[in-house]
């Protein structure tokens, strides 16, 4: 629990700084390439993390080794983390960032279909989706047997149904409208 707190403390502080100079999209990106170069290099976050090392040592390192990739802003925060020893809560700090900030720019939506569609037809329903809500969407596709034909989009509260189904369903509905009259 405390782990958290102090991750999201950090990478608050951080990205309210960045907001001002890089802007918060770039810091976000900025953040979680840095948590794969972790990952791709355990080594660097071994050598941060270690006690033994001087900090003006690994201060060093951050400017030589990560210069070209990243920001000043980034490098400053690896430094002030390194001088509040809590360099080992960046990985929880990437964590934080990437979960509370990465969607913010894209709305979630599943697709369902009874039968699988074309990539060609899925992008047409992706950008026509975009163009209409004015907000970039990540699209995930499910298959539905029930649906028996067509498509249901969902994204957060709203569902735009287009199948066999609900059609199905609505003539059903208006059948029994007429039969009771």
């Amino acid at each position: 629990m405390k782990e958290k707190i102090i991750a999201k403390r950090y990478a608050e502080a951080f990205l309210g700084y960045a907001r001002e100079t890089i802007g918060q999209d770039k810091a976000v990106e900025e953040l979680k390439n840095l948590k794969i170069v972790l990952y791709e290099n355990p080594q660097l976050g071994q050598f941060l993390n270690n006690p033994e090392i001087a900090i003006a040592d690994k201060c060093g390192v951050i400017d030589r080794t990560i210069k070209d990739s990243f920001s000043e802003e980034l490098r400053r925060f690896l430094k002030l983390l390194l001088e509040k020893e809590r360099i080992n809560y960046l990985n929880e700090i990437c964590d934080y960032v990437r979960v509370a900030y990465s969607h913010g720019a894209a709305l979630e939506g599943v697709l369902k279909t009874s039968y699988p569609l074309d990539l060609d037809l899925i992008q047409k329903i992706k950008t026509r989706l975009e163009e209409k809500l004015h907000h970039k969407i990540n699209l995930y596709l499910e298959l539905d047997a029930d649906l028996l034909g067509g498509v249901q989009i969902r994204i957060g509260n709203t569902v735009i149904d287009g199948s066999v189904r609900r059609r199905l369903e609505e003539l059903k509905r208006k059948l029994m409208l007429v039969q009771a009259t």
